[in-house]
């Protein structure tokens, strides 16, 4: 069934939009969270399994010292309040994915809390209030075999896999977002992406959004305009980019208004966002927090960092992104337009990151901002996941400084990185790329030219050296545009001056 929309304009002059984020960052320690088997990424499914995360009878869990220590980072990078004392508890529900039919994790005291983050959209700022940051552990990952959506209505039968089963987690939710209007779904994408710098800085995790690193959940309501009330809200789960945190958000602000407008009302629900059409379908009743149930975790002893060591953390924190993205940008020379399309493509981090590898500022910024973000526009794809990586681009531009290659025969180069097909310098070879500046092909070239553009050739004889521009084409166009302009220009010259 095709969901109706409401057009987006429709929907701003109607309702008032209320964000909510709740991104899930699975942390970079070398076990899980309440035992010691390794948490890294694919392997034989259920090989890194033991019996505390599988919930077999009698195993105790021991909370993961490094896991709180990242837990208190994040926290006050986000400016929150480090809680003195916390515990963990008991969520309960029946999920195939978690063994023990409960998930370890916190609810009324959250290790950190009441914080925020301002972020930056078209030069306004937004701040984002942090309600809360949590631990908690990942589930496990169902396969559901046969069907035609990959889902288990339908399938023929399931598997699971326990090996994610007791990843250590942080929850980081806000509070609802109010005020942004249009740029809601903008609001959503800024955030998301400032927060993964921020964990990225911090070093507490990969943060691979496609290896589902950091994952965000999407909550959204519509109010009638000017009301001040919230909505009954919807929770897109397991949204992986930052393009499709801002689709998923405009989707679903369209699918509520067309509703409302309609005059039927909103199902508390979570819903599923499929990527390649760019829609949200239910997925199953929202349950409220009381439905959980609850309980003090008993196997667990409370957490209570002592002041001294929450202070000790505090002289550990990055620079905060908004006074570092001031200071680059003073120190790249770019100006505020320039700089608010980098953050705007996703691409500060990179840009930031191929300065730091040897390019230039502004050559940094043309290759993610014109080629790199083109490529992203035009396949779907976030630009951080294209493949191509900031000590990339820097050979390219090598190559190009060295005179090995041009601009255009760059964009080649970046072809054949997308395709995995191995370093600059090993496309440039393999796909024979280079630039030719032997003059005996050179003049060979020339000389046809000026066979086929007589009357050209008689204007740089008469003296109009700017014509040698047709020529320089002709030779470029017949070598394929590999030739070595320079040389070409002074061949042609030579011969006809």
């Amino acid at each position: 069934m095709t969901e109706r929309l409401m057009p987006f304009d429709d929907v701003l002059a109607t309702f008032d939009p209320a964000l909510g984020l709740e991104v899930h960052v699975e942390l970079n320690t070398a076990s899980k969270m309440f035992c010691g088997c390794p948490a890294v990424f694919g392997g034989e499914p259920n090989s890194g399994v033991c019996p505390t995360c599988l919930g077999l009878p009698g195993a105790m869990p021991v909370v993961n010292g490094k896991a709180v220590e990242s837990a208190i980072r994040i926290g006050l990078a986000l400016n929150c309040e480090i809680a003195q004392w916390c515990r963990f508890a008991r969520k309960n529900y029946f999920y195939p994915d978690m063994p023990k039919n409960f998930q370890t994790s916190q609810y009324d005291e959250p290790i950190a809390f009441d914080g925020w983050m301002d972020v930056e959209v078209d030069g306004e700022t937004y701040r984002v209030e942090i309600e809360r940051a949590h631990m908690e552990e990942d589930t496990g990952k169902s396969l559901h075999v046969g069907g035609s959506t990959g889902r288990i209505h339908g399938a023929d039968y399931s598997l699971v896999d326990y090996n994610r089963a007791g990843i250590p987690l942080i929850e980081i939710v806000t509070r609802p977002i109010l005020g942004a209007g249009e740029k809601a779904p903008d609001v959503a994408r800024a955030y998301v992406a400032q927060l993964r710098d921020l964990i990225l800085a911090l070093g507490v995790s990969e943060a691979r959004m496609d290896q589902g690193n950091l994952r965000a959940d999407v909550n959204l309501s519509l109010a009638p305009k000017g009301t001040g009330t919230l909505g009954t809200r919807t929770e897109t789960k397991n949204v992986n980019s930052f393009r499709s945190v801002e689709r998923a958000v405009r989707f679903e602000m369209q699918r509520h208004g067309a509703i409302l407008a309609g005059g039927g009302s909103i199902l508390q629900e979570t819903r599923h966002w499929h990527e390649d059409t760019g829609i949200t379908t239910s997925g199953r009743v929202k349950s409220d927090a009381e439905d959980y149930r609850y309980f003090p975790e008993p196997d667990l002893v409370p957490v209570a960092p002592s002041r001294e060591w929450v202070e000790e953390l505090r002289a550990t924190l990055p620079e905060n992104p908004t006074q570092k993205r001031a200071r680059l940008q003073a120190e790249w020379g770019f100006s505020d337009l320039e700089m608010r399309d980098t953050v705007g493509a996703g691409a500060f981090g990179l840009v930031e990151e191929t300065i730091v590898a040897g390019a230039a500022p502004q050559v940094a910024r043309k290759w993610w901002l014109s080629e790199l973000a083109r490529r992203a526009n035009d396949t779907g794809t976030d630009i951080a996941e294209l493949g191509v990586a900031p000590a990339d681009v820097v050979a390219v531009q090598r190559l190009i400084d060295a005179g090995s290659i041009n601009d255009k025969l760059a964009r080649q180069v970046f072809e054949g990185l997308y395709a995995g097909e191995g370093t600059p310098e090993q496309i440039v070879e393999a796909r024979g790329l280079a630039i030719v500046s032997d003059d005996g092909a050179l003049g060979a070239a020339v000389d046809k030219a000026i066979a086929d553009n007589p009357d050209v050739a008689d204007k740089i004889r008469d003296g109009k050296v700017a014509a040698a521009g047709a020529l320089i084409g002709s030779v470029m166009k017949e070598m394929r545009g590999q030739a070595d302009a320079g040389r070409v220009r002074e061949l042609i010259l030579e011969k006809l001056t």
